[in-house]
């Protein structure tokens, strides 16, 4: 038998305290309207080009919050990417690091990571 597992990430899980602000928060930072349903009460999903999001709040303590950002989001200018994140007043962790990267906290506290590709 060969290996039924693919080769893909489908989806990436984020604990939430409040799912309607954290939806708001993530689809005013991708630029998205925010209309899809928010799903069993906890979940919200935002489709973004390749591996996907989750936002959930069944999952959510603060000790279960990303202390360390898991995976980055992409972008091709890096210093644009920054100033548009300060220019959302997104609380950012660092500076651009070594002109490839800079972190940043959602609502919650998640570490997250923005990424030259």
């Amino acid at each position: 038998m060969g290996n039924p597992i693919l080769k893909q990430i489908g989806t990436v899980f984020i604990p939430v305290s409040d799912i309607d602000k954290a939806k708001d928060w993530y689809c005013d930072i991708f630029g998205f309207n925010g209309d899809g349903e928010i799903l069993f009460g906890h979940l919200y999903v935002i489709q973004l080009e390749g591996t996907g999001i989750v936002l959930d709040s069944k999952i959510y303590s603060p000790e279960k919050t990303f202390q360390t950002p898991a995976f980055h989001f992409n972008t091709n200018n890096i210093e644009e990417a920054y100033q548009y994140m300060q220019s959302k007043g997104v609380k950012l962790l660092t500076g651009i690091e070594n002109n490839h990267y800079f972190n940043f906290e959602d609502l919650d506290g998640n570490r997250l990571m923005v990424c030259k590709c």
